[in-house]
């Protein structure tokens, strides 16, 4: 029986690790290797080792675009964090009988594609959409708000998409924690705000680290809602990618802008690994 399992957990990780070669590690090879060449006129790629197109990206045009990519990152980031703790917070603390009804309200996006909610949030928020009809209902404006193809309309777009991979990690977090260490502040006299400052904050902080990268790093990505909500006036890394590889056909250059994006992905995972173990060591402390 054990060599039984034993034969298949070889063969499903065999499986594993052929399709994560196949389809992840060997397409990041070729972008890499991509990148030290240069551009043809007939060919997408002239096999002319180079380090120029890594040299072009310091250039202040396209280092303001991932400056600027940066910035919708950290606001999407903060946004989603201030929107999302009180609810995973709620979420954490409720009776267990609403506590799946709760979850499912978070799980429900994802039965939808981002890209037809993105489309959806159109009807909300243009000229006569209905966050207008409802504000003009109640008298609270005097004419419509111009939100659409605005960076506000982008951080409305990556907030609602993102907010559910806040919520999560925050919730995992908030439910472990200790409930008896809050009823301790509580009998010792601490107020409501030193409560959540020294005690809520500091045991959810994975939850925090946890979420904040998985917002921040998808939102220097998603071109299509700057291009759908904001009109494409703000151009993010993710488009301006696109653009090299599908109307510039510059792929050598495209592709040296892709891997700078994954070398900035891999420090903040590995920023959020070494976060993660010395909160770790201070909670076991």
């Amino acid at each position: 029986m054990k060599n039984k399992i034993s034969i298949f957990a070889t063969f499903s990780i065999g499986i594993l690790a052929f399709w994560l070669v196949l389809f992840a590690f060997l397409p990041n090879l070729l972008v890499l290797f991509s990148s030290f060449f240069t551009k043809g006129e007939a060919q997408f790629i002239l096999f002319d080792f180079t380090f120029a197109n890594y040299i072009k990206i310091a250039d202040s045009l396209y280092l303001s675009i991932f400056l600027g990519s940066f910035k919708i990152a950290m606001i999407t980031t903060i946004s989603t964090l201030i929107l999302a703790y009180p609810f995973a917070f709620i979420l954490a603390t409720s009776s267990k009988k609403y506590r799946s009804l709760l979850l499912l309200f978070v799980i429900i996006p994802f039965w939808t594609s981002s890209l037809v909610r993105t489309y959806a949030l159109i009807a909300i928020l243009k000229t006569k959409g209905l966050l207008n009809a409802f504000l003009l209902g109640i008298g609270l404006i005097d004419k419509p708000l111009e939100i659409m193809y605005t960076q506000t309309a982008v951080y409305i777009g990556m907030t609602y998409t993102l907010l559910p991979f806040m919520i999560l990690p925050l919730y995992a977090s908030l439910e472990k924690m200790d409930k008896r260490l809050i009823e301790a502040a509580k009998d010792l006299g601490a107020s409501t705000f030193s409560q959540f400052t020294k005690i809520i904050i500091p045991l959810s902080l994975p939850g925090i680290i946890a979420g904040s990268t998985l917002v921040f790093l998808p939102s220097l990505g998603m071109f299509f809602i700057a291009d759908i909500l904001g009109g494409a006036k703000d151009l993010i890394v993710g488009s301006f990618i696109r653009n090299q590889f599908l109307t510039f056909r510059d792929w050598p250059f495209g592709s040296a802008a892709a891997m700078v994006l994954t070398l900035i992905m891999f420090v903040m995972i590995y920023l959020y690994s070494r976060a993660s173990a010395d909160t770790s060591q201070k909670s076991a402390l």
